[in-house]
């Protein structure tokens, strides 16, 4: 079959096709005739070419780019302001003190991971002094960074909770519909964005809440909602929680940005202890590739609040039958660089230190884009974008306009206009505020 039969042809049709083959190999085979190997005789002939990642794509599409004046605003990491990826000292200092430690092996560890790390992360985004810590009640297992806590606990969900469906913001991460449907549970949404005001729309939310049946898991961003950057108040998450404890529903956190936003690792997880101290249950993923700039190192916890510490201990024992046929066990460096940080009061100390300047460059950067674009005079209300917090910010810019960005001025983004602001810098802020000057002055 030839790639443009393939393309046209029914899934149907393409397994017909191999089984055929397969058929006629396998008589082949028995009648001993020698079958010669060809290019076009692959069993997989018929696997179509899968689309880009719409994310990670626009790193690939910005890479062929020769252009000098290309910007790339699509990449979720932070950026210094020379455009370069940043090791934290902490981290360096971290690793420094492991691979002096002559004591330290490469063994694996237990499925659930390295407890101390597993520890303090419960501890980091509940608190020390939570009920939920005092009292036991928490089960934490290292993950492979915040996609796998996510995946972890959705195949959990789907083996042990008698609801199936789960409530994501809409719009929400891309990896999130992904995840959770793989696992086996049903997608759906509830209005988060208001495009008109370009922040929440809360009445919408609660009433969508309000409408899902008992019991329904809801999909929450603790912090810097990804893409939107719009927030809650502390009143509205209020709201939030008491709808969802009225209805039953089980909250389940993704917590990516904890002290990534604000600047302040208590300040974003409010939201957390809001309802892990209520008495209720919830789930909790957390990620240390923003707030630890440990992208590449994939360190992730998935904490989930029970009722009784009976239930907590049955519960992790389930998780690692989750873990083990999926990956066996974490791996252990990332884990111990976090665990280094967290317990050593010091080590500590200079992290929050180098949070608040990460924090601080991006809003500075907002204020920086914001001033730019009233500068030029460029139609429309963009007070969005210092009102929106963390990596993230929804311009309010189409698919057309962002093509014509991509075109004309060599800035590359998401379809849907989300551009990172750790990707920008002071140089590179003009060059941006032009494009979309031009933007939304040509393209309507």
């Amino acid at each position: 079959m030839n790639s443009s039969s393939s393309s046209s042809s029914s899934p149907a049709d393409r397994r017909l096709s191999i089984l055929s083959r397969h058929l006629a190999r396998t008589i082949d085979r028995d009648q001993g005739i020698t079958i010669s190997a060809s290019p076009t005789s692959s069993v997989f002939a018929d696997v179509l070419r899968a689309p880009e990642d719409p994310i990670l794509g626009v790193t690939v599409a910005y890479n062929k780019d020769p252009s000098p004046v290309k910007l790339n605003l699509g990449v979720g990491a932070y950026r210094t302001e020379e455009g370069k990826p940043l090791v934290l000292s902490v981290v360096r200092e971290a690793e420094k003190q492991l691979v002096n430690d002559c004591s330290r092996v490469k063994e694996y560890l237990p499925i659930v991971g390295l407890a101390d790390f597993n520890k303090l992360s419960a501890k980091l985004i509940l608190g020390a002094d939570s009920p939920a810590i005092l009292g036991n009640l928490v089960a934490t297992v290292q993950c492979l960074s915040g996609t796998g806590s996510l995946r972890v606990g959705a195949e959990f969900l789907a083996r042990h909770y008698y609801q199936h469906t789960i409530y994501i913001p809409n719009p929400t991460w891309g990896n999130h519909v992904k995840i959770f449907n793989l696992a086996g549970l049903t997608v759906k949404t509830y209005r988060y964005y208001d495009p008109l005001t370009r922040g929440l729309n809360i009445q919408g939310l609660l009433d969508d809440l309000g409408s899902a049946p008992s019991g329904a898991i809801v999909l929450l961003h603790a912090c810097a909602h990804n893409p939107t950057g719009v927030d809650p108040t502390l009143e509205q998450w209020e709201q939030i929680r008491k709808m969802i404890r009225s209805k039953s529903l089980l909250p389940f956190f993704d917590s990516a940005y904890q002290g990534f936003a604000s600047g302040s690792l208590e300040q974003d997880a409010q939201s957390v202890r809001m309802f892990a101290g209520d008495g209720g249950e919830c789930f909790i993923a957390q990620s240390y590739a923003k707030n630890m700039g440990l992208y590449g190192e994939r360190v992730g916890a998935l904490s989930i609040v029970c009722r009784t510490a009976d239930v907590a201990t049955r519960v992790e024992s389930q998780l690692k039958l989750v873990i083990r046929p999926m990956y066996s066990s974490p791996p252990i460096h990332g884990a111990s660089i976090v665990s280094t940080i967290l317990k050593d009061r010091n080590l500590y100390q200079q992290w929050t230190l180098e949070l608040k300047v990460m924090a601080g460059r991006i809003i500075t950067m907002r204020k920086h884009l914001f001033d730019a674009l009233r500068a030029r005079e460029t139609p429309g209300d963009w007070n969005h974008i210092i009102k929106q917090i963390g990596m993230f910010t929804f311009t309010g810019l189409n698919t057309k306009q962002v093509a014509f960005m991509t075109r004309e001025y060599h800035i590359y983004m998401t379809f849907d206009g989300r551009i990172s602001m750790a990707g920008l810098s002071s140089r590179t802020v003009p060059h941006l505020a032009d494009a979309i000057h031009a933007a939304v002055t040509t393209v309507v």
